[in-house]
């Protein structure tokens, strides 16, 4: 009997925990954007005590492949709650994009080999392709919040993890005038048009050292690439982590001072 009250009352505890962290990431306003027959859906967050006469930096976050979809949900399930806590709202007030890629599309052009193992063991990152429709509703998207007059222009961070970071170098490669500083986690990319970048957009690059999906040479490529071009950039390895580094990442002590030190001039 008293084995079966405790059984109870830690699924209680679970339920609790689970419908705690599903309302606090309500605080997300559903969002959807219509481009050219296509739609993106995205969630947002509004800057903490937020003032409409104010301007507030943006920070655009890219899911992994793992959260593609059409709930409109997946896509917080890996960093979400971080941008909530109170004592970074608080001291770094920001609007939060948090978009979501369709089933079997991709944040870039990309063409991947893998092993049976399903880690990648080539990859091609096109820049001449055209962009996936979910990125290039995502670029009208950012156009028209830049024109809305809520955001400090000089202030554009973006950011993601796996197939999120492949697409933060994606974005940062393709439009480095429009990005401040970027955060790629675990991610990949054309490593060769580095220069696009260097020098315009500060980087902290992340990866795990033991990375079996995305493997962590794609990172030391960039951090050998930017290192050669005297770029602004930090280079972050965990050592014997897999690919959940992001894991790392969001607890990083220095990670929101970091970016919001940028601005563009």
């Amino acid at each position: 009997m008293n084995y079966c009250r405790y059984l109870l009352f830690c699924c209680c505890l679970l339920l609790a925990a689970v419908c705690s962290q599903a309302q606090d990431l309500d605080a997300f306003s559903y969002e959807t954007y219509y481009h050219h027959g296509d739609t993106l859906r995205y969630r947002l967050l509004t800057p903490a005590n937020y003032d409409v006469h104010k301007k507030y930096p943006l920070i655009v976050f890219l899911h992994g492949a793992g959260e593609r979809g059409y709930d409109n949900n997946a896509q917080l399930l890996h960093g979400g709650t971080m941008f909530l806590r109170d004592s970074l709202r608080n001291k770094y007030p920001a609007f939060v994009l948090a978009p979501q890629c369709p089933t079997g599309s991709t944040w870039a052009p990309m063409s991947l080999e893998r092993d049976s193992t399903g880690k990648i063991i080539r990859g091609d990152f096109p820049l001449d392709a055209p962009a996936p429709p979910a990125t290039a509703a995502l670029n009208v998207l950012l156009d028209s919040l830049l024109s809305s007059g809520k955001i400090d222009k000089k202030r554009v961070y973006i950011g993601g993890l796996s197939m999120g970071g492949m697409g933060t170098f994606y974005m940062i490669t393709k439009r480095p005038e429009l990005f401040a500083a970027a955060f790629p986690i675990c991610g990949a990319g054309n490593v060769a048009a580095a220069d696009r970048f260097a020098r315009k957009v500060p980087v902290w690059i992340f990866h795990g050292g033991a990375d079996g999906v995305v493997p962590v040479e794609g990172s030391r490529a960039y951090d050998a690439k930017l290192k050669s071009l005297h770029a602004d950039y930090r280079y972050t390895e965990y050592p014997g982590v897999g690919h959940n580094s992001w894991d790392n990442v969001f607890v990083e002590p220095d990670l929101f001072r970091w970016l919001f030190s940028h601005k563009k001039k």
